[in-house]
C-alpha cells in the first residue's frame, strides 16, 4: 500500500475515533478506544449498559447498539429528558451541606469521576483534626425523579447516596454537615462490618428496607450501576439492572419501619418534599462518576 494511502486510511479512521468518544457523542462502533468505555443497547431512552474489558476498548456484542463514555448523554437519554448533575470535570451544581461552596479537602474530581477521599488522606489542621469536610449536595431540589449513576468503593468501604435531603433539618439535627434523608446504601457486602445487617448491605434503603435476593454486585474496584426512581410516595433502589427496594411512604409497613430505625426521633424525616441529592462523606474511598437524572 502507498504510504500516501496508508497515512490517509489511518487518519480518516482517528478521525473517527475521537469524534466517537466526543463529549455527549454517542458512537456506534466497535473498538472505541475512551478511558472507561461502555457499551450497551438503548431502551426507554435509557442505555442499559455492560462494563468495558480490562483494557477499557469497548468490543460490541452484536446485540449492542451503542458505545458511549462516561459522563456523557446518549441523543435518546436526552429527548427523554436526562440531564447530567456531574460533567467529569468540575464540582458545577455541587456544594457542601452547609456550606457555599465544596470542601475541597474532602471532595476531588480525578480521572473523569468524584473521588472521595479515605479520612487517612484527607490533609489535617495544625491540632491533628482532619480539614472541614462534609456530604456533598446538589445546589438544586427534586422531587419526583429518576436517578442513575456509577459507583466504586474501596476495600472494605461504606458509603451512600442520599436523597429527599431537607439541608433544614439535616444542620439541626447533624451540625457535622451530614445529610439525613433516604440512603441508598453503597457498601463492600464481602468485608466491612455492615455486612451483618440486612438493611445496611449494598444497595438497601439505609436501615429501613433490604436489598432482595436477585442483587449482584460487583468485585470491589469495579464500577457498578445504580438507579433509585422516586415518584409520588413509590420508591425503587435498582443495581447493575435488577431492582432490589421497593417502598411505599406512608403505609403501615414502612411506618413500622420508620418506629424501628435510627430515624425514628427526627421529626418529618420521612416527608415527602423537593429534596437535595447527595454524596456521602464517610470515612472510606469511594467513587462516583455518570451522575444522570430526569425529573418525573
Amino acid at each position: 500500500m502507498p504510504t500516501a494511502t496508508w497515512f490517509a486510511r489511518t487518519g480518516f479512521i482517528f478521525a473517527i475515533l475521537l469524534t466517537a468518544c466526543a463529549p455527549r457523542k454517542s458512537p456506534e462502533l466497535a473498538g472505541v478506544q475512551c478511558p472507561g468505555a461502555m457499551y450497551g443497547v438503548v431502551s426507554g431512552g435509557l442505555v442499559g449498559r455492560t462494563r468495558s474489558d480490562s483494557s477499557g476498548t469497548a468490543q460490541l456484542p452484536q446485540a449492542v447498539t451503542a458505545v458511549f463514555c462516561p459522563n456523557t448523554l446518549t441523543d435518546a437519554e436526552r429527548r427523554a429528558g436526562w440531564r447530567l448533575l456531574f460533567d467529569g470535570k468540575t464540582f458545577d451544581g455541587w456544594r457542601g451541606l452547609g456550606y457555599d461552596s465544596v470542601p475541597t479537602a474532602h471532595w476531588k474530581i480525578e480521572n473523569g469521576a468524584i473521588r472521595k477521599l479515605a479520612d487517612g488522606q484527607v490533609p489535617r489542621l495544625p491540632d491533628g483534626q482532619p480539614a472541614a469536610g462534609g456530604d456533598l449536595m446538589t445546589r438544586e431540589t427534586y422531587r419526583d425523579f429518576e436517578l442513575t449513576w456509577d459507583w466504586k468503593i474501596s476495600r472494605a468501604g461504606n458509603s451512600g447516596v442520599k436523597y429527599n435531603v431537607s439541608e433544614q433539618i439535616s444542620m439541626a439535627n447533624a451540625p457535622n454537615h451530614a445529610a439525613l434523608g433516604f440512603e441508598y446504601q453503597m457498601l463492600d457486602d464481602s468485608l466491612h462490618e455492615d455486612n451483618k445487617v440486612p438493611s445496611h448491605r449494598a444497595g438497601a434503603l439505609y436501615d429501613l428496607i433490604p436489598p432482595n435476593a436477585s442483587k449482584v454486585l460487583a468485585p470491589v474496584g469495579e464500577w457498578n450501576t445504580s438507579r433509585i426512581v422516586f415518584r409520588g410516595s413509590h420508591g425503587e433502589h435498582w443495581l447493575n439492572g435488577r431492582k432490589v427496594v421497593d417502598f411505599d411512604l406512608g403505609t403501615p409497613l414502612m411506618d413500622s419501619l420508620m418506629a424501628k430505625s435510627k430515624y425514628r426521633d427526627i421529626k418529618g424525616f420521612a416527608d415527602k418534599r423537593a429534596g437535595h441529592i447527595v454524596l456521602q462523606d464517610h470515612v472510606d474511598e469511594v467513587y462516583f462518576r455518570s451522575i444522570k437524572l430526569r425529573r418525573l
